[in-house]
Parts: C-alpha cells; sequence; structure tokens
C-alpha cells in the first residue's frame, strides 16, 4: 500500500510484527530510549513526510512510560509532517477507571471488538461446543455473554454476586488478579458442581496481576483463553492452561480500511481472512 508507515512502540513488537507482516509492510525505523533523567526519548529514523502513519502501543508493561512513549512518537510524526497519525491501542489504558471518560475524545475512534475472533476460536477449538452455555462470572458482561450465545444459537447462564474493591469486580472485559473468575467461592466450581464437563475461561485482555496466575493454576480450567493485545509468552511459560487467540489480523484490516477509507464495521462480526 503506498503512502502509509507502521511503527510500532516498545510495549508488544510481536503483535506490530504481525500487523505488518499481514498487510505485506515493514514496520518503520524507531528508536527510544531514556535520558539519564528518565524522561523518554523518540527518534523516528525515516521520512514521513506526507505518509498515512499507524502507531501500534498497547497499554501494558509499563502502562504510564508507554503511553507518553506514544504521545511523543505521536508528536514526532506530527512535526515531521505526517498527513496524518492514527494510534493503534489494541489494550486501551485507563479505560477501567472511569466510564464516563470514553466520550471525551473530539477526533474520529473506532472500539475494535475481540468477540469475531472468539467465536471463531469456540467454533474450531472445541469439537463438542453446539452443546455448551454461555456463562458470565458476573452482571457486567451479561451483555456480551448473551451477544456470544445468541450467535453460537446457543443457552447463557449468569453467576450472580456483588463484591465492591475494584480489583475484585471486573465489570470490563479483562482479566486482572483473576479473582472474578477464580475467587474463595469460585463460580468454576460451581459450573462443576452443576455438572459441567469442562470449563473454559475466555476473556479479551490478559492482564494477569499478583496472584492471577497461581489462581489459574489452582483453577478447574481446561483453558483460559486470551487475545494477544497484551504479550502473554512470559506468563505461558509459568501458566499452561494459557491459550492466544491472534487478533491481528482484525487490527491490520482495520488499518488497511481506514486508510482506504473504508468501513470498519464489517469487523465488528467478521474475522477477515
Amino acid at each position: 500500500m503506498p503512502n502509509i508507515k507502521i511503527f510500532s512502540g516498545s510495549s508488544h513488537p510481536d503483535l506490530s510484527q504481525k500487523i505488518a507482516d499481514r498487510l505485506g509492510l515493514e514496520l518503520g525505523k524507531v528508536v527510544t530510549k531514556k535520558f539519564s533523567n528518565q524522561e523518554t526519548c523518540v527518534e523516528i529514523g525515516e521520512s514521513v513526510r506526507g505518509e498515512d502513519v499507524y502507531i501500534v502501543q498497547s497499554g501494558c508493561g509499563e502502562i504510564n512510560d508507554n503511553l507518553m512513549e506514544l504521545l511523543i512518537m505521536i508528536n514526532a510524526c506530527k512535526i515531521a509532517s505526517a498527513s496524518r497519525v492514527t494510534a493503534v491501542i489494541p489494550c486501551f489504558p485507563y479505560a477501567r477507571q472511569d466510564k464516563k471518560d470514553k466520550g471525551f475524545f473530539d477526533i474520529p475512534v473506532d472500539n475494535l471488538y475481540a468477540e469475531p475472533a472468539v467465536l471463531k476460536w469456540i467454533k474450531e477449538n472445541i469439537p463438542e461446543w453446539k452443546n455448551c452455555i454461555i456463562v458470565s462470572p458476573d452482571a457486567g458482561g451479561a451483555k456480551r455473554v448473551t451477544s456470544i450465545a445468541d450467535r453460537l444459537n446457543v443457552d447463557f447462564a449468569l453467576i450472580h454476586k456483588e463484591r465492591k474493591k475494584a480489583n475484585e469486580v471486573d465489570l470490563d472485559d479483562m482479566a486482572d488478579t483473576c479473582g472474578t473468575i477464580c475467587h474463595a467461592t469460585p463460580g468454576h466450581i460451581q459450573l462443576i458442581s452443576a455438572g459441567a464437563t469442562k470449563v473454559y475461561a475466555i476473556l479479551t485482555h490478559g492482564i494477569f496481576s499478583g496472584p492471577a496466575i497461581s489462581r489459574i493454576n489452582n483453577a478447574c480450567f481446561e483453558a483460559v483463553v486470551v487475545t494477544n493485545t497484551i504479550p502473554q509468552e512470559e506468563k505461558m511459560k509459568h501458566c499452561p492452561k494459557i491459550q492466544v487467540i491472534d487478533i491481528s489480523m482484525i487490527l491490520a484490516e482495520a488499518i488497511r480500511r481506514t486508510h482506504n477509507g473504508e468501513s470498519v464495521s464489517y469487523l465488528f462480526s467478521h474475522v477477515p481472512l
């Protein structure tokens, strides 16, 4: 594709490379470093004048540093006369703290969904999926669960509970400490007691902080499935139950469609080949 450049921040270079490969492009040259006072420095190593620039940076790892790095990269490209700069943020940082903040943008924003990739994974990896029941561990996930159940034409269920600490009630689609899915009176044991033969936990963002890995290892899950919006290689070494859904093709197609001025709404219900 002409007049397009893709740069990777330091948060998730593997995903950035997969996106570039899907588009048949080379990642742009960029050097990130820190001065002795720990300020972030970014050097764009090639011309972006008149180019449509996409910067891939996920909200993971050293989140504050990575967010600042993204902002500096955006500024560097704008100063270098890029025609347009788009941030591709697979896991959006700070989204959990205040839902009202989601409406503060005064620029175009496309919110992509993992649901099509999740549906594809279920159909390809769970032989008995037509006899499954989709379960939400709390009320916050009920809308997503009913949508998936409807598209699979299967039943759904909801585990009712009430808890109020920030890291224990996961109203979004991410697994942080995994307290919601692996608590002391865990839903997965209730499901086994109710007759379930296998229990899979399927999540969008696998943050897995604090005791999450030990909780998963001690739980009765067949697998804990997450997308690769966050690097999982190290976590997988310590937890064989973790499996990953690659969403690079969705992000790559979103970039292609945005670059060509096409609608991205197709991706809300389809996984590109």
